[in-house]
């Protein structure tokens, strides 16, 4: 008998479309993160892994008649918690956004959280900077979450914005006290200004009607509580 028996919890057969059990015949000395991807399951989805009810790690070298359990990620989800599988924490929950994710990655800093995102990123620069800065990954590319540079990673399940804000949400238990508080163009913290500082840059509308602004630091791009801002408010309370 030169196979082994692969289970794969319901949340992940049903979104991979794979069967809940499997035989999996051994041709090759593999761990078993290697042979988990190569049913299509990225890493990054994978929570637990047991081999006849123990806990392993990804590195584990799966022997002829074992059984393995594998589990999604549990939510919420707790990057800075160490686990068996990814036992190095993160320091605090911080996000780098794909190019197919930009809409995301903006209502992610409407939120106020930490999100990288430029057009111009590749695979292997965000895999690098995911690495370098702690990041998580949030893609709807199965290839990308598969890189081993990668440690926790999203492979985003909805097609809408919002419903993808939701869905992130939901998983990383994201604070939302902090909205409004960081540029969506730049992703910088935003800063206070006076009104008078700026008077010269603004529409006249806007400079009979509001006095309190701020200012992002990086590309001095100006924000202030209009219409605009009630309508993102909206945005969030049904990401909540």
């Amino acid at each position: 008998m030169n196979h082994i028996i692969i289970c794969f919890h319901q949340e992940i057969s049903a979104f991979f479309r794979l069967p809940d059990k499997t035989n999996y015949i051994l041709q090759r000395r593999a761990g078993i993160k290697d042979i988990i991807e190569a049913h299509g399951v990225p890493h990054t989805e994978v929570g637990e892994l047991l081999v006849n009810g123990l806990a392993t790690g990804f590195d584990y070298i799966p022997c002829p008649g074992e059984e393995i359990t594998v589990n999604p990620v549990q939510v919420p989800a707790d990057v800075t918690r160490p686990t068996l599988l990814r036992p190095t924490p993160y320091p605090e929950v911080k996000f780098i956004a794909d190019v197919n994710v930009g809409k995301l990655a903006i209502l992610l800093r409407m939120l106020g959280q930490n999100t990288l995102w430029s057009n111009s990123y590749g695979d292997r620069e965000i895999a690098a900077l995911s690495a370098q800065e702690r990041r998580i990954v949030l893609s709807t590319d199965r290839g990308l979450l598969k890189r081993k540079e990668i440690v926790h990673g999203r492979l985003i399940r909805a097609c809408n914005p919002d419903d993808q804000l939701r869905e992130v949400a939901g998983l990383y238990s994201l604070d939302l006290s902090c909205i409004f508080s960081r540029c969506l163009k730049c992703n910088q913290i935003l800063e206070p200004i006076p009104k008078s500082k700026i008077i010269h840059r603004l529409k006249p509308r806007t400079r009979k009607f509001y006095d309190y602004f701020e200012i992002c630091p990086g590309c001095e791009r100006i924000y202030w509580r209009g219409s605009h801002w009630e309508k993102m408010c909206t945005r969030i309370q049904n990401a909540g």
